[in-house]
């Protein structure tokens, strides 16, 4: 399994493989016509809490990461179950908003499934 991630503004969509958008937002100013997505997991991005507290503050990074973690954890099941109705041995794109391509909830989205889901289905 190749997981990768794209912010969807830079985004051409030419990237091979299932496009997700791992937002709770959706991303203004892209229409859905144009986002060309697979899926939609809004679910699984933080919680209106989390998300709002990081504010994408960098100085907030490594406790976003670990409550976004344990986030994920309490759904595992849920979120294994989701990702795996996928062909895993083609590349998802965790597509998202954030202007910081560096700290962004789909980079830690992306650690999570390569620890839980399996490399190949």
């Amino acid at each position: 399994m190749h997981v990768s991630t794209r912010r969807i503004y830079d985004d051409n969509g030419s990237q091979a493989g299932y496009r997700i958008l791992v937002d709770r937002i959706w991303p203004r100013g892209v229409s859905k016509g144009d986002a060309d997505l697979d899926a939609w997991f809004k679910d699984f991005a933080p919680s209106d809490d989390l998300r709002k507290w990081f504010g994408h503050d960098p100085e907030k990074w490594d406790e976003f990461r670990k409550k976004y973690r344990q986030e994920l954890q309490e759904n595992k099941e849920e979120i294994k179950a989701k990702f795996s109705e996928f062909d895993l041995r083609k590349p998802l794109v965790l597509l998202y908003a954030a202007s910081d391509t560096q700290r962004n909830n789909a980079l830690v989205l992306k650690e999570f499934l390569e620890d839980v889901l399996p490399a190949e289905k």
